[in-house]
């Protein structure tokens, strides 16, 4: 890591000055979504909450991932507690809603108070975690007088907007994201224990139901995909559910908004042996919780898991898990040697994960019950 900036050096080289740590009060996080990019996003802001301790720490979210930061009944600022352990202030914007209704008054309403709450809080720093443009250009709006963000970031117009551009270090995204932080602290950080939100009333239902299932011990299937190239046939997690069940825990399957009828495929295919279970975000983090073991590729859920510290067997195709694959947890991944990364959406399945067996998985998810049993 270094920040490529006139008088700025790095931490780490010994034939430079040192940069003396910067005085920070108030600083803005800003990574809008999508799910597993927030998780990613979590350890860097864990180790600048705990370089500067008494930092107001504010984050722009996307208000469908607001529940990852914070519980749904918790205010959104004010002192932190369980339900909102790391973030001070949470500002959010819902930007599909906007983009799908922008001839409206209403909207341009809501806008204008989303982005009055932002300037409202004065932030001095302001970090672009997410590398867009669309991100870049809300962390100018905050007012933040200096903006941190990649020097290559995803989008290479957001660039232009930085005060501060980093030379960011590491393969896996959650090491680049630390990296950022680290030009942001002048100084090599580690990353703490992360807490994700904790509600009771979550908890308690999902022990209710749980043991409804008679499901206490259980292993956790997601076979939704963000994008159709990522996705494993339903069949095949059918026939793992069959094969766990045998000698091991019965499976749960996760699914989101859109995938009802994925996660039937799945129960049916399973003969019985799993069975549907799905609820709010902050539901999810409560089962996930839980979970002994978790199946599935590379999506949000997979990335909970591995930040709640639940053995992960990924199922992996076009993307590269040397960068995106499950962080700091017991797993096992799984990917063809005919796999190519590609980032790019499209709707059919790679065709190298179809190389991937039921028997392989099952093989993987039986070697993580056994060492964690042990």
């Amino acid at each position: 890591m270094s920040v490529a900036s006139p008088g700025q050096t790095s931490p780490r080289n010994p034939e430079r000055p040192a940069i003396i740590k910067p005085s920070i009060d108030r600083l803005l996080i800003v990574r809008l979504g999508a799910m597993g990019d927030v998780i990613h996003g979590l350890p860097a802001v864990a180790a600048l909450r705990a370089a500067f301790p008494e930092v107001t720490l504010g984050w722009l979210i996307e208000e469908r991932w607001a529940e990852l930061l914070c519980t749904l009944p918790t205010p959104r600022s004010g002192p932190r507690s369980a339900q909102r352990p790391l973030i001070d202030r949470i500002h959010t914007v819902n930007t599909r809603q906007w983009r799908s209704a922008l001839l409206s008054v209403s909207t341009w309403e809501r806008v204008a108070a989303s982005l009055s709450d932002l300037r409202a809080a004065r932030y001095e720093t302001a970090v672009d975690l997410q590398g867009a443009v669309r991100s870049s250009l809300l962390a100018r709006w905050s007012g933040a007088p200096v903006i941190y963000g990649a020097a290559q970031p995803r989008e290479n117009l957001a660039s232009m907007l930085y005060a501060r551009q980093v030379i960011t270090g590491g393969k896996h995204i959650v090491e680049q994201n630390l990296s950022l932080a680290e030009g942001v602290a002048c100084r090599a950080l580690k990353i703490p224990r992360v807490e994700l939100p904790h509600d009771d009333a979550a908890e308690q239902e999902c022990d209710r139901r749980l043991k409804a299932e008679s499901a206490l011990e259980f292993a956790l299937l997601n076979p939704g995909s963000g994008w159709g190239a990522k996705q494993w046939p339903a069949e095949r997690y059918g026939e793992v559910a069959r094969q766990l069940a045998k000698n091991g825990p019965k499976s749960l399957i996760n699914f989101g908004p859109g995938e009802e009828g994925l996660a039937r495929a799945v129960e049916t295919a399973s003969g019985g042996a799993a069975k549907t279970f799905t609820g709010s975000l902050t539901q999810l983090i409560a089962l996930t919780r839980r979970a002994r073991l978790f199946v599935g590729g590379d999506t949000g859920p997979m990335h909970l898991a591995a930040a709640l510290g639940v053995p992960v067997v990924g199922i992996f195709g076009p993307t590269d898990p040397a960068r995106n694959g499950p962080f700091g947890t017991s797993s096992v991944v799984l990917r063809s040697p005919a796999s190519t990364t590609s980032y790019s959406h499209t709707f059919q399945p790679d065709k190298s994960m179809l190389e991937i067996s039921s028997a392989q998985v099952v093989a993987a998810a039986r070697q993580l019950l056994e060492k964690r049993h042990g």
